[in-house]
């Protein structure tokens, strides 16, 4: 029997194993409900850097260093490092294997790139490739302010429907061999253009590749809803929510009790001013590497569904009108 499965679907023979994982946030997100979950909540978002896109760098690489050092790893140990960010060129990235001098693979899917490089990394232990791979991805509230809206210096308005860019890392590893959760199968997105040309309205962007990525995962795998505890997006917020959960129904399929998203479970959104919630590739690495590789450590998920979407927008395109294709990529794992 093949790996590949249906369309775009892969089931692993020999499923890889999560043995590390690590997290940095900002001060916002370490006031949030997850701050028991991360492993270094920075009191300074400039991180002891000259910019915030430095300080992007460093808390990849840090947070990168952190998953090896959990486990008693170096550098050296790692066949492969997979990575990106939001900024232009994948700075925060290419900086960050440059101190860490493992062979690169620079990875951009906007804030579904974490999912992106676990599908990846999975796919080259499964492969016989590589015996491990170290992942990680980030964001920075304040350096993608300034490279895809304004500027905060600016005190521009923010709309209703506009997420809140987390500014966090997350890194994993990935062995063929060891203890702790599996990555069992994938699903690797379509992109999937609505017409939406709204950037301060993410959710209802993604929303669709979100829809058309969970109704191709259950088709291709032969999965359904009760095949898992758990269906995390990352990250729709309250807007994309609730438009995925109105699609699905359209298709009659009803997730509403089962769904969650990591841009609405890292903030306290009743006491804490993010509008629609968090976004940003750091976002469901954070999230993912915190509370919920605790809870499939401690067997209280058996069966997860992450689902990470991606608005793949430029600045420049979207001045020119042109509307935000979006992705969706998604990860089975069990505890």
């Amino acid at each position: 029997m093949g790996k590949k499965c249906g369309q775009q679907s892969i089931n692993f023979s020999q499923p890889p194993v999560i043995t590390s994982g690590a997290n940095i946030v900002g001060p916002e997100e370490g006031e949030g409900p997850l701050a028991s979950g991360f492993d270094w909540i920075l009191d300074d978002p400039l991180f002891g850097e000259k910019s915030w896109e430095m300080a992007e760098c460093k808390m990849l690489e840090e947070s990168a260093k952190l998953a090896l050092q959990k486990i008693a790893l170096q550098t050296q140990d790692v066949d492969f490092f997979l990575a990106g960010d939001l900024l232009n060129q994948i700075i925060s990235s290419n900086y960050a294997a440059r101190g860490l001098e493992i062979p690169f693979f620079g990875l951009y899917g906007a804030c579904s790139t974490f999912v992106e490089a676990l599908l990846l990394g999975s796919i080259l232990i499964d492969g016989g490739f590589a015996q491990r791979v170290l992942l990680s991805s980030s964001s920075h509230h304040l350096s993608a302010e300034r490279q895809f809206r304004h500027p905060v210096e600016q005190g521009v308005q923010r709309l209703a429907t506009a997420q809140w860019t987390t500014t966090a890392s997350g890194a994993l590893v990935l062995e063929m061999q060891g203890e702790g959760p599996r990555v069992n199968r994938g699903t690797v997105g379509k992109v999937v253009d609505m017409g939406v040309s709204d950037v301060h309205n993410m959710g209802a962007a993604m929303a669709p590749a979100a829809a058309d990525t969970i109704l191709t995962h259950f088709q291709d795998t032969e999965t359904n809803s009760d095949s898992y505890d758990l269906i995390v997006t990352g990250d729709l917020g309250s807007v994309g929510q609730a438009a995925l959960v109105d699609l699905l129904k359209q298709r009659g399929l009803d997730l509403e009790e089962k769904l969650q998203d990591c841009g609405l479970l890292i903030y306290d959104t009743g006491k804490q001013d993010m509008h629609a919630g968090g976004s940003g590739c750091g976002c469901a690495a954070a999230v993912f590497t915190g509370l919920l590789l605790q809870k499939l450590r401690e067997k209280q998920y058996q069966n997860l569904l992450l689902v990470a979407t991606g608005a793949l927008m430029s600045p420049i395109i979207s001045q020119q009108g042109e509307s935000i294709p979006a992705i969706a990529h998604a990860v089975a794992v069990t505890g």
